[in-house]
């Protein structure tokens, strides 16, 4: 297209996998690339695959990546000409891509007029309605200038009557007008919840969008969600990619998604995607962007909000079509039309994409920080990985804790789910807790097989039953390995008698005794090398049938009740990180000699994790209920409330609003009154 150059350098202005992913298709396009970095980041695998990089000094958002000024400089500083938001940030952005054009910067991604048309749900649902695209009833509840007050009485009246008129029934959605990720939402149950969730919608979303706006809306029971990409470019040419299921959901956030549908037949499909496109020109869109519905079990669908860029979830899209979104992204940016293969796509079998999250499923999903000592996904076919850390990347609180996207195609639905199952059941992600576990559960869930799915998925299966740890055999098995492994690393080490077979006595004993803790229970294994092998005991019951062939640091081979197994071991500190083909588990070894810690005192609340505090909801001498909230902390972008383990008496508060707390920081003490 005259006077629209090709892009010869672009500054990505993300991090993590899709950063990676973004450098990976320029690079295959000759397109240089330069990474921009906050201190957290600088060890990052995308700094390093980058051709240049750029620090934005500092370690939260507000300060790095959200700094429009300091990106648009870090791409006038390195010559680039393009500039790529990523998912995320200041990707939909309307006055950040604004600055880009004004900057003379090519900005991959819509006009700002289209996302400043999509960015405020409410007014994406009147455009929508509009354009003839079904929507839910919805009522406005904008924030107070100047700060985010909590719903009065005549507000919540106000509200309620606003509701009855517009016919929404409880239970209701609270909803924020800007940004996703189910940030900013709640479920209210009934009247007298209605001003904490709507105060605490408000709050997260000026938290994580700038915005605290917030509106109600109609809930969808047992609904599924399905969304279509859809691409244009500059030419006046529009087309969808087909839709994407993405109904298995935990706090509002999607961590498998696939394609297609297996709820949508080809009449459905075309009625979604033609609903899709008709919301797209709506708005003139250029670019890749997504459009989302919720699909009830009437089969009508509402249009729930249009997302102006690259998703997560893109990978699916683009193993069943056979497309590089990023590169057609990079071509439209330049000013090309579509290509034909992008208006004749086609989809060819089926993707299913797990996100591999830093997280504890059976802490409710709260995100997990540390160092990852060790990331390694073993080949599989058809099995894609966008990953984006390394060994020794360390997690923060600071960003969202995906660690990677672990996508599988096959020819059916079914080869992709078990592949993509086999292939999470051999990662071994050691330093931090993840929800590798759950993914495999629900891969291999008959329900989930059967495409049985919605929102709800979650919550009619326990997510702690369908991520459960290693039963007891395997437990006992990969706490022998760990200490077997353990005395041949001490050998190992050793320059006295090395010829020697780890443990051996010359004098038989009762053995040597090592004991672990791993998922809160303590197991105790005793073992003794002698003239006629190894005998080993867990937990005082002796392994049936033991037969060491291999005892090494890094793991052994062992045969235990006749089968054979080969058990690898990694020592990090005091922990050893096993790993099976009966799963995997983290063992820490207790101190022979611990020093005395003091006892906490009774009733005092700590922090769940790193984060900062938002809300404190008490204050000292008041009195409190039980499971009323106390403190609110924000950690990578969502609140945690911690609350009141019985009724009593706040007799202390130790934080305040805005202050930065460690994991097991004490935030406040509920005594509870004596009767």
């Amino acid at each position: 297209m005259t006077g629209v150059p090709a892009i010869g350098k672009l500054l990505v202005a993300a991090r993590g996998e899709i950063a990676l992913r973004i450098i990976r298709t320029a690079h295959e396009l000759d397109i240089a690339t330069v990474a921009v970095f906050s201190d957290p980041d600088a060890g990052a695998p995308f700094v390093a695959a980058a051709d240049e990089a750029v620090a934005l000094p500092g370690a939260a958002p507000a300060a790095t990546y959200l700094r429009a000024d300091a990106i648009i400089a870090a791409a006038h500083a390195t010559g680039a000409q393009a500039l790529h938001p990523g998912y995320g940030f200041l990707s939909e952005n309307a006055a950040f891509a604004r600055a880009c054009a004004q900057a003379g910067l090519i900005f991959v991604g819509p006009p700002a007029e289209a996302i400043e048309a999509m960015g405020s749900k409410i007014r994406a649902k009147q455009l929508m309605a509009a354009a003839g695209v079904p929507v839910l009833p919805s009522v406005n509840v904008s924030a107070g200038a100047g700060g985010l007050p909590a719903v009065t009485g005549l507000d919540r009246r106000e509200i309620d009557a606003q509701r009855q008129r517009a016919g929404i029934a409880y239970p209701l959605l609270v909803k924020a007008a800007f940004g996703g990720g189910g940030r900013g939402m709640r479920i209210v149950a009934g009247p007298g919840d209605l001003a904490e969730a709507v105060a605490g919608a408000q709050r997260e979303a000026a938290s994580a969008f700038g915005d605290g706006s917030v509106f109600l809306e109609r809930y969808v029971g047992r609904p599924r969600h399905i969304e279509v990409q859809i691409i244009g470019d500059a030419h006046g040419n529009l087309t969808h990619l087909f839709e994407r299921e993405c109904s298995v959901q935990r706090r509002y956030q999607k961590i498998i998604e696939e394609a297609p549908s297996p709820a949508v037949d080809d009449r459905l499909r075309a009625e979604l995607t033609a609903a899709a496109v008709a919301a797209g020109r709506a708005v003139g869109y250029v670019g890749a962007g997504t459009v989302e519905f919720v699909l009830d079990t009437d089969r009508c669908f509402y249009f729930l909000e249009m997302n102006t860029r690259l998703q997560v979830e893109h990978p699916v899209t683009e193993l069943v079509t056979g497309l590089d979104l990023v590169a057609v992204q990079l071509a439209v940016a330049e000013g090309h039309p579509l290509p034909a293969e992008v208006t004749s796509a086609r989809i060819t079998g089926h993707a299913v994409e797990a996100r591999l999250y830093a997280e504890d499923v059976g802490a409710g999903f709260q995100p997990a920080t540390g160092t990852v000592h060790r990331f390694a996904i073993g080949g599989v076919p058809g099995v894609r990985v966008d990953a984006g850390v390394a060994d020794g990347a360390v997690v923060t609180a600071h960003y969202d804790p995906m660690l990677a996207k672990v996508i599988a195609h096959g020819p059916t639905r079914e080869v992709a789910c078990r592949r993509l199952a086999r292939a999470l059941a051999r990662v071994q992600v050691h330093g931090v807790t993840t929800n590798r576990d759950l993914l495999v559960g629900v891969l291999r869930e008959p329900e989930f097989r059967a495409g049985v799915i919605d929102t709800g998925y979650l919550e009619r299966h326990d997510p702690a039953k369908l991520g459960a740890a290693p039963d007891g055999d395997a437990l006992a098995l990969h706490a022998a390995a760990a200490a077997l492994a353990g005395q041949a690393r001490r050998r190992a080490a050793t320059t006295v008698l090395p010829g020697i077979p780890p443990g051996w006595r010359n004098v038989p004993g009762d053995g040597q005794v090592t004991a672990y803790t791993s998922a809160g229970q303590e197991v105790e294994v005793r073992y003794l090398a002698g003239r006629s092998g190894v005998r080993v005991s867990v937990g005082g019951q002796p392994l049936p049938g033991l037969i060491v062939h291999r005892a090494a640091p890094d793991g052994v081979d062992v045969t235990v009740g006749g089968v054979r197994r080969r058990v690898s071991v990694h020592r990090v500190g005091a922990v050893a990180y096993v790993d099976s083909p009966l799963g995997a588990s983290a063992l820490t070894e207790v101190e022979r000699f611990p020093p005395p810690r003091p006892p906490a005192e009774p009733g005092s609340l700590f922090a769940p994790m790193p984060g900062t505090v938002v809300r404190v909801a008490v204050s000292p001498g008041e009195r409190i209920a039980a499971g009323a909230p106390v403190v609110v902390v924000e950690a990578m972008k969502m609140e945690h409330t911690v609350r009141a383990p019985h009724g009593g008496v706040v007799t202390e508060v130790g934080v305040h609003a805005g202050q930065a707390v460690d994991a097991g920081t004490r935030l406040a003490r509920v005594e509870q009154e004596p009767g």
